[in-house]
């Protein structure tokens, strides 16, 4: 294992700030924690440096367009359940708000700080009330208490479905119900509906608009029913501490090490032209891996908005249920 010192210490003996067997002092390691966290938050913004895109899941209120994402926002989970190591299980049928899906930070009685979902196990995710085990981040033991979910705050949503379980008369779907494609409108879009509390049977678009803390997800037409699946892209979530292990895909070490030493060189006033090129070398060839690995084909087929929302004479209905 791995840890943000580790990747300090490296770094800083990549630029010669070190010798071998030196480690930095107290002061030197927190500088370098500190630009390390700042350089993990940047990478979120960056296209293809972050490795999945998170599934958001909430069920669409009756007679609500409007729900708020983030900490302390309306669009989370809340189940019972306990933790033992990293083991989260959760409790069949406990769910009572919104589903359990990977990257959600956990907060409840005894449950510490920061603890996140970074894996199924038993519980497979992605469905409403799934029972079962999930992985955390931080071992810990927390005796069965009501658990809360929360989302950090999308800097985009990038696609969207809304899954339909019922139909027009009140009829369960078999199978566990259809699901329909969601078109993600401009802002500008958005501005153009001329009557944003358009009643519908479920959401045809949705527009995001990312405010500082809290994002606000507003659904068109009104809905009566659905569930809603938003995908996003995960972003890096920042140390908690310089001794914690770091669990991250192949690659991303050795990226975080050499791309840390690119930004320390000047605070230790490393000027050597010779040096400089190979760390900035070293640098973006561990970068551009990690982006050749996380580089998502291009969606070269999809359906058109046109099928979804407007009144096309063909068999664009299989897709809306009917609904112009």
């Amino acid at each position: 294992m791995t840890t943000p010192f580790d990747i300090v210490t490296r770094a800083m003996k990549d630029i010669g700030a070190l010798a071998a067997g030196e480690v930095p002092t107290a002061d030197e390691a927190q500088d370098g924690y500190d630009m390390l966290n700042d350089m993990v938050a940047q990478w979120s913004n960056e296209n293809m440096m972050t490795f999945y895109k998170t599934e958001i899941i909430f069920p669409c209120v009756q007679n609500q367009i409007q729900y708020t994402i983030g900490p302390g926002g309306q669009v989370g989970s809340s189940f019972t359940g306990s933790i033992s190591g990293t083991t989260l299980t959760v409790v069949a049928n406990s769910v009572t708000t919104g589903a359990i899906t990977m990257g959600q930070t956990l907060s409840g009685t005894g449950v510490l700080p920061g603890t996140t979902i970074v894996g199924f196990s038993s519980g497979a995710g992605g469905n409403v009330n799934e029972g079962g085990t999930y992985t955390v981040n931080k071992p810990q033991t927390v005796a069965s208490t009501t658990i809360n979910g929360y989302y950090e705050r999308p800097l985009t949503i990038e696609s969207a479905f809304v899954r339909v379980n019922t139909n027009m008369n009140g009829s369960p779907i078999a199978n566990g119900g259809l699901d329909y494609p969601v078109a993600i409108f401009a802002l500008e879009t958005y501005e153009m509906i001329g009557l944003k509390s358009l009643n519908g049977p479920w959401p045809k678009g949705l527009y995001y608009q990312p405010s500082e803390n809290l994002g606000t997800i507003f659904l068109w037409p009104n809905p009566a029913q659905g569930e809603m699946h938003l995908f996003a892209y995960t972003q890096f979530r920042q140390f908690s501490a310089q001794t914690n292990d770091i669990e991250l895909p192949p690659g991303y070490v050795n990226a975080l090490r050499w791309s840390l030493a690119e930004r320390l060189m000047p605070m230790y006033g490393k000027v050597n032209q010779l040096m400089m090129a190979k760390i900035e070398a070293f640098a973006a060839q561990a970068k551009a891996t990690v982006k050749r690995t996380n580089m998502r084909p291009p969606q070269v087929a999809r359906y058109p908005d046109q099928l979804l929302m407007g009144k096309s004479k063909d068999a664009g209905w299989i897709m809306d249920g009917g609904f112009a």
